[in-house]
């Protein structure tokens, strides 16, 4: 009979963050003590047995937003603190449900996330279609599996766009540094005062007002700028050893071929012409949506119980993600600083990686 039955526990709400409260008060908490209850395994130095845990699976199923993200992390907070042995043995998962379905007619997909989202818009949009670049197509064309590479590539190097632009806080810088042409990527290029002459006039073009400077402490050159809110921004050396920037330089390489505006959308005998890669990208995610209905699942409560019971909760069909300590160390230290105490301590680690977050709640 192992394994053909599932139960559910539902939680109301969050559950105590245990990181901060004494271990009495933890107890004393209704959704934990419900939560030892259905494990089976009791709690504490001496009363707690792994090997008394009622199920294989315990999966932690919360909504696709930001409260749902906090729900889970309380929760793995205390497995993690407090029966990190079902971690250890691979007892504990965190559900996928699908992000997206997108139904035509009768036939309905449901996806998992972003970029496989993305990826599905794409292939419905470019089946016959065509897109040529440069005035009146003169620069070439692309079509099939290429163009779908390049408009995914376009598509990358969008989100990655908006996140140099909150470091850098301007627009018009972050679209210049896309030219391949420029030689900003290594030490050697910054410590030539011709490459960053050609940044600067660059920048000016679009209307920025950028001055060539010495850095002495690296026997270099950077490109000086202020942003819209008028504060000192430098395209330097530090700058160029970012994650980030280099991934944007690489995806800005990559997209350079067909990056070439305007562009020429063809899709049998109607022509649309998009000015920029921006118009390009809308219009084609506008065309892979067209005659499809799209729904996007924030909550599980959005699901009726047979899209839950298909996409979520059958074994044979679901996706789940498998919680596992690599670091010990390292994973010790992310909760007692994110769940912990120290505000000081938090404070830092939030302004040191506020600019890499993927999801913000504001």
């Amino acid at each position: 009979m192992t394994g053909r039955f599932q139960a559910i526990l539902p939680l109301k709400g969050k559950i105590l963050n245990v990181e901060k409260a004494r271990y009495d008060k933890m107890l004393g908490h209704e959704e934990i003590r419900c939560l030892i209850t259905a494990m089976g395994t009791g709690i504490g130095k001496d009363d707690f047995d792994a090997t008394k845990l009622r199920y294989h699976k315990i999966i932690i199923m919360t909504d696709a937003d930001v409260d749902g993200s906090h729900i889970r992390t309380l929760l793995l907070t205390f497995f993690f603190r407090h029966m990190k042995e079902l971690i250890e043995r691979g007892n504990v998962f965190i559900a996928q449900p699908p992000l997206y379905r997108i139904k035509r007619g009768k036939s309905e997909k449901y996806i998992k996330n972003e970029q496989e989202f993305t990826r599905e818009i794409m292939r419905r949009a470019t089946e016959n279609l065509t897109v040529q670049f440069g005035q009146n197509g003169t620069s070439g064309s692309l079509e099939g599996g290429e163009l779908r590479a390049f408009l995914m590539n376009l598509d990358e190097f969008q989100q990655i766009f908006h996140k140099l632009e909150r470091r850098l806080r301007e627009e018009r810088v972050v679209e210049a540094l896309a030219d391949a042409a420029l030689k900003i990527d290594s030490n050697a290029d910054f410590a030539e005062k011709a490459n960053m002459e050609l940044l600067a006039a660059a920048l000016k073009k679009t209307g920025v007002d950028a001055t060539v400077e010495v850095d002495e402490e690296h026997s270099a050159w950077f490109v000086s700028y202020h942003d819209s809110t008028n504060a000192p921004r430098k395209v330097n050396i530090e700058l160029s050893h970012h994650p980030e920037f280099r991934k944007y330089r690489n995806v800005a390489k990559q997209i350079s071929k067909g990056n070439l505006p305007p562009f020429t959308v063809v899709k049998g005998d109607h022509r649309d012409v998009q000015g920029d890669w921006r118009s390009l990208l809308a219009h084609v995610k506008v065309e892979g949506k067209r005659d499809a209905s799209v729904q996007r699942y924030k909550g599980l409560g959005e699901m009726n119980a047979e899209q839950l019971a298909d996409t979520t909760m059958d074994p044979d069909k679901r996706t789940m993600l498998s919680v596992r300590v690599e670091d010990l160390v390292a994973t010790d230290q992310i909760f007692t600083t994110l769940m912990g105490e120290d505000v000081e301590n938090r404070r830092k680690f939030i302004e040191d990686n506020a600019l890499d977050v993927k999801n913000l709640d504001v």
